[in-house]
C-alpha cells in the first residue's frame, strides 16, 4: 500500500510539474510574441511619419525649415517612436565629374535644437546610411540602416547607437513606379533617426523585460558589429523563445529567456507532502491490522484524537477565511454551521432555514433543486436580505457534499457589493455630464434610438416629442465673469428646467450650452406647451454673480415623431433646424419642424456646409479666372485677372459658388475658404495664366466672416513672405455691404494691407444706400460698379447717369473704375465714351480654370 501510495503521488506531482512547465512554456511564449510586435510599433510608427512627409514633398513645390518643423510638430513623431531623435531632410547633390557617388546633405532638422551639427552632414561619408538610402530609393519602401554610432551623441553622455529609417523624396508629382524612374526624379531622402536603447526599453517594458532576458541581433550585420540589445548573455542552458523580425530590408533576431522560474510550485509540493502522507497513513493502517487488537485498539484512540485535531483544525481554518462558510442540512431547512465572516455579516444564522438568508425564496429554491440534482450552482449572482442587516450582494456556489454519510449543503460565497457599485458609478460617469448629473450625448442618444425602435408609425405607438435648444448669449457671461459663473448658471438652468418636466420626459446636456429634452406620450398641443414652460423657466431665472446680473433666454427647436421610418439622424437634424429658425426669427422662442420648403432649404444648407467641409479636406475645391481688360490699352497693356471659386462635384462635374456659399457663410466657412483660396493662389502665382510670371494682378474676394477676423491681415502677409509674391500685384475685393458692418475695423485691415502695398477695392460698388458716403471713410484703390447698372446701360437712361456720377467721382479720388457683367458691344462703347477704365463680362472673357488646375476636373 505505501509503493502504491507513493507511486500514485509520484504520478499526480508529475502531472502537475508538466503542467507548470506547459503554463511557464505558453506565458513565455505569448510574452515573446508580444515583445515581437511592441518592437515593430516604433519602427512602424517611425515608417508612417516618413510616408506621411514624402506625401507632403510630392505635393509641395517648396520646402523651409519652419514648415518642415511645422510639419513634424503635427505628426508628433515623439509618440508614434519609442526613441525619437529626429526627423530630416537630405537633398541629393550629383557629384561634379559623375564619377564618384552623390552627395546626401542634410538640409532641414528637426527638431533643431541639440542637432545642428547635423546641417550639411554628408551622408555618404555613412556607408551603412547610405546603403540603407539607396535601398530605400529603387524601392520606394521604408528601409533600416544598420546600427551605427548617431553623430550628436558622440559625446558619450548618452549612448549613441542607433538606427535611421529612410525614404527617398522624389520631385513634385505623382508617384514613380519604376526603379529607373525613381533614380531619375530622386531630389534627396527623408530620413527618421532612433537611439536603440531607449527605443527598445520603452517598447519592451512591463512584464516582457521584468520577467525576461533579451538579446537582439542584426542578421545582417557583419560579425562583431551585429549586437543591437542585450539585457544578459545567451544562457544556453535555458529554454530560450526565438523571434524573427524583417523590417527595412533587415532581419533582426530576437532571443528570449525566463529571469527567474515562472512555475508556481506551491502546489506541487502540497501534492508531495499530502500524498507521502496519506500513502504512510494508510500503511501504518494496514500494518497496525495485521498486528494484535491491543495494537489496534490503542492506535485506533490515536487516529480518533487525530481525526478531532483534523476537524478542529479545519474548522479553526474556516473560521479564518474571508468568505462566507455556511453548511446547512441536505434539504436547507436548517443552517447547522456558519464561519465567523458570515456571522458578522449575517448575524447568529444556525437553526434557520438557508432561504431565510436570500432577497428571493424562488431564486433560493431554485439554486438548491440544481446543487441536490448533481448540475451545481456555481458563480451565481445573488441578493442575502438577513434580517436586522442591511441587503448585499453575493458570488456564491452551492454544492451538494457528505458529512459523516449523510448529505449536506455546502455554500461559499463572497461579497460583491462594492465592486457592483463601482461598476454602477462607472457606468453613470460614462453615460451622465459630470457637472450637472444630466445625461450625456451619447446616452441621449441611445434613449433616442430606443424609442424610435418602439416607435413604428402606428395609432398604436406611443408618440413623443423632441426638444433641441441653446443658450442665447451663454458665451457673454463666460466672456465676462468666467467658466466657473457658467458653470454655475448651468446647474442652476438644470433644476429649474427640471421642475418643468413631466413624469417620463429626460433632460440631456449636449454639449456646452446644447440641451436635448425627450418627452414621451405627449402629442403636439403639450409638447409645446413643456417647450414654452422650459423657455419661460429659462427667461425669467436670474443669475447673480460676484455684484453682476444676468438672464439668459433659449431658442428651442421641437419635432415630433409622426412618420415611419424616422432615423436617429433625421431626428437630430430636423431638431436642429428648428432650433436655428428659431434663432433666425429673433431667438427666445419655440420652433416647431415642419416639412416645408424653408426646413428643406435649411437642412440643404447643412448638407452643403458638410460637402464644402469635406472639399476642403480632399483639396476638391477649383480656382476660374476672369480677365479684366483695360479701355484704353495704350494706358495699360498688362494682364490682370480676377480669381473666381468653384466645387468639384464627386460625379466629375463644376458647382458654381452660388449653390453653397450661402451655406458657407450661414456656417461660419467662409474664413477657411477664403483662407484657402488666398494660399492657393499665392503659391501657384506664376502658374495662374498661361502668361506667366508675366500677370500683371490678380483681384481676389473677401467675405465678411474673413474681414471681421483680427487674424486675416497677418495671415495674408506672411503668405506673402511665403511665397515672395509681390504685394502690388495683388488686388483684395470688399463688397459694399461687407464694409458697413464694421466700417472702422475693415478701415484698420485696408490700412495694414495697403501698407505692405497690396491694393483694394470696393466691389458691387452702388447698390447701397450711401456708397459715396463709403469713398470719404474706405482708403481703397479702385471701385468696381455694381453689374445690375452696367447690364442696363445701353438702353436705361438711369444707369448711365449713376455710371457717369460714379466715374467722375472715382477719378476725382484718383481711384480705378471697373465695370462688371459687360455682355454687349453697345454696353461696351457707352463705357468708353464715359472714360471707365477697366471692363469685366463675357463679352470681354468667359471664365477659365487656373493653368496649375487644368485636367484636373471636369468642364467649368
Amino acid at each position: 500500500m505505501l509503493l502504491l501510495g507513493l507511486l500514485g503521488t509520484a504520478a499526480i506531482a508529475r502531472h502537475e510539474w508538466a503542467q507548470q512547465q506547459r503554463q511557464a512554456d505558453l506565458l513565455q511564449q505569448a510574452l515573446a510574441t508580444g515583445a515581437q510586435s511592441r518592437m515593430r510599433q516604433p519602427l512602424n510608427g517611425a515608417a508612417m511619419v516618413l510616408r506621411s512627409m514624402q506625401t507632403v514633398f510630392l505635393s509641395s513645390k517648396g520646402m523651409n525649415q519652419q514648415e518642415f518643423a511645422h510639419y513634424q510638430q503635427n505628426l508628433r513623431p515623439h509618440e508614434l517612436a519609442q526613441g525619437y531623435v529626429l526627423t530630416a531632410f537630405a537633398q541629393r547633390q550629383a557629384s561634379p565629374d559623375h564619377s564618384g557617388p552623390d552627395a546626401y546633405r542634410y538640409q532641414f532638422v528637426a527638431p533643431l535644437e541639440g542637432n545642428e551639427v547635423l546641417l550639411g552632414f554628408d551622408i555618404s561619408r555613412q556607408p551603412a546610411n547610405l546603403r540603407a538610402l539607396q535601398l530605400a530609393r529603387d524601392r520606394d519602401l521604408p528601409t533600416a540602416s544598420a546600427p551605427f554610432q548617431l553623430l550628436q551623441f558622440q559625446d558619450g553622455a548618452e549612448s549613441a547607437l542607433g538606427i535611421t529609417v529612410r525614404l527617398p523624396v522624389y520631385s513634385h508629382g505623382t508617384v514613380p513606379l519604376t526603379v529607373a524612374e525613381r533614380r531619375a526624379r530622386e531630389i534627396g531622402a527623408l530620413a527618421v533617426s532612433l537611439r536603440l536603447e531607449p527605443m527598445i526599453t520603452r517598447a519592451l517594458e512591463g512584464r516582457v523585460l521584468d520577467d525576461m532576458h533579451v538579446h537582439i541581433r542584426d542578421l545582417d550585420a557583419p560579425p562583431g558589429q551585429d549586437l543591437i540589445f542585450a539585457s544578459a548573455q545567451p544562457a544556453p542552458a535555458l529554454p530560450q523563445q526565438v523571434r524573427r523580425m524583417d523590417f527595412g530590408g533587415r532581419r533582426w533576431e530576437m532571443r528570449l529567456w525566463p529571469r527567474r522560474d515562472t512555475a508556481e510550485w506551491g502546489q506541487l509540493r502540497a501534492i508531495l507532502v499530502a500524498g507521502t502522507t496519506i500513502s504512510v497513513l494508510l500503511a501504518l493502517l494496514l500494518w497496525s491490522q495485521m498486528t494484535t487488537r491491543q495494537r489496534a485498539v490503542e492506535l485506533g484512540r490515536r487516529m480518533s484524537a487525530r481525526f478531532g485535531e483534523s476537524e478542529a483544525r479545519f474548522r479553526t481554518l474556516n473560521e479564518l477565511l474571508p468568505a462566507l462558510v455556511l453548511l446547512a442540512n441536505g434539504d436547507g431547512s436548517r443552517i447547522t454551521y456558519a464561519n465567523q465572516a458570515s456571522r458578522e455579516l449575517l448575524g447568529d444564522v444556525v437553526g434557520l432555514p438557508l432561504c431565510a438568508l436570500f432577497a428571493s425564496i424562488r431564486a433560493c429554491e431554485d439554486a438548491i433543486a440544481m446543487a441536490t440534482s448533481g448540475s451545481g450552482w456555481r458563480s451565481q449572482e445573488a441578493m442575502l436580505a438577513p434580517a436586522g442587516n442591511a441587503p448585499f450582494w453575493i458570488n456564491a456556489s452551492l454544492a451538494q457534499v457528505e458529512v459523516e454519510g449523510v448529505p449536506h449543503l455546502l455554500m461559499v460565497a463572497t461579497d460583491t457589493s462594492a465592486q457592483r457599485a463601482m461598476t454602477e458609478r462607472l457606468h453613470y460617469q460614462a453615460t451622465h455630464d459630470e457637472l450637472t448629473g444630466l445625461c450625456n450625448r451619447r446616452e441621449f442618444e441611445r434613449l433616442l434610438r430606443e424609442a424610435l425602435a418602439g416607435h413604428d408609425g402606428t395609432v398604436a405607438a406611443v408618440p413623443f416629442a423632441l426638444l433641441y435648444f441653446d443658450l442665447d448669449q451663454f458665451k457673454l457671461i463666460n466672456d465676462l465673469s468666467g467658466h466657473a459663473a457658467g458653470d454655475q448658471l448651468l446647474v442652476q438652468l438644470v433644476r429649474a428646467m427640471r421642475a418643468e418636466l413631466g413624469p417620463g420626459s429626460i433632460l440631456a446636456r449636449l454639449g456646452g450650452d446644447e440641451f436635448g429634452v425627450l418627452a414621451p406620450g405627449v402629442d403636439q398641443a403639450q409638447a409645446e406647451a413643456l417647450a414654452e414652460r422650459i423657455r419661460r423657466a429659462i427667461e425669467r431665472h436670474i443669475f447673480r454673480w460676484h455684484e453682476r446680473t444676468y438672464t439668459l433666454s433659449a431658442s428651442i427647436g421641437l419635432v415630433m415623431v409622426e412618420r415611419r421610418g424616422s432615423t436617429l439622424k433625421d431626428l437630430l437634424a430636423w431638431a436642429d433646424s428648428a432650433c436655428y429658425q428659431a434663432k433666425e426669427s429673433g431667438r427666445n422662442r419655440v420652433c416647431t419642424y415642419r416639412d416645408d420648403a424653408a426646413s428643406t432649404h435649411r437642412i440643404g444648407e447643412m448638407e452643403w456646409a458638410n460637402r464644402l467641409r469635406g472639399a476642403l479636406e480632399q483639396g476638391h475645391l477649383l480656382l476660374d479666372y476672369q480677365e479684366l481688360v483695360a479701355l484704353d490699352p495704350a494706358a495699360d497693356a498688362g494682364m490682370h485677372v480676377e480669381l473666381l471659386l468653384r466645387l468639384r462635384d464627386p460625379a466629375g462635374g463644376v458647382i458654381l459658388p452660388g449653390a453653397f456659399l450661402a451655406a458657407a457663410e450661414r456656417y461660419g466657412l467662409m474664413p477657411a475658404v477664403d483662407r484657402w483660396v488666398i494660399r492657393t493662389a499665392l503659391a501657384n502665382f506664376s502658374r495662374l495664366h498661361p502668361c506667366g510670371a508675366q500677370l500683371q494682378s490678380c483681384s481676389i474676394n473677401l467675405s465678411g466672416a474673413s474681414v471681421e477676423d483680427d487674424g486675416l491681415a497677418d495671415f495674408i502677409l506672411d503668405a506673402v513672405a511665403t511665397f515672395g509674391v509681390q504685394p502690388q500685384r495683388l488686388c483684395f475685393e470688399i463688397t459694399e455691404t461687407v464694409a458697413v458692418r464694421d466700417l472702422k475695423r475693415v478701415a484698420q485691415v485696408i490700412e495694414r494691407l495697403r501698407a505692405a502695398g497690396c491694393r483694394i477695392a470696393l466691389d458691387d460698388f452702388g447698390a447701397g444706400m450711401s456708397s459715396f458716403g463709403y469713398l470719404k471713410n474706405l482708403p481703397v484703390d479702385s471701385i468696381k460698379i455694381d453689374g445690375s447698372f452696367v447690364r442696363d446701360l445701353g438702353r436705361d437712361p438711369v444707369s448711365r447717369i449713376i455710371v457717369d456720377a460714379v466715374t467722375r467721382i472715382g477719378h476725382e479720388r484718383r481711384l480705378r473704375v471697373l465695370a462688371e457683367w459687360v455682355e454687349e458691344e453697345s454696353v461696351l462703347s457707352v463705357l468708353r465714351e464715359l472714360g471707365v477704365d477697366y471692363a469685366q463680362g463675357f463679352l470681354l472673357h468667359r471664365p477659365e480654370r487656373v493653368a496649375f488646375q487644368r485636367g484636373q476636373a471636369g468642364p467649368r
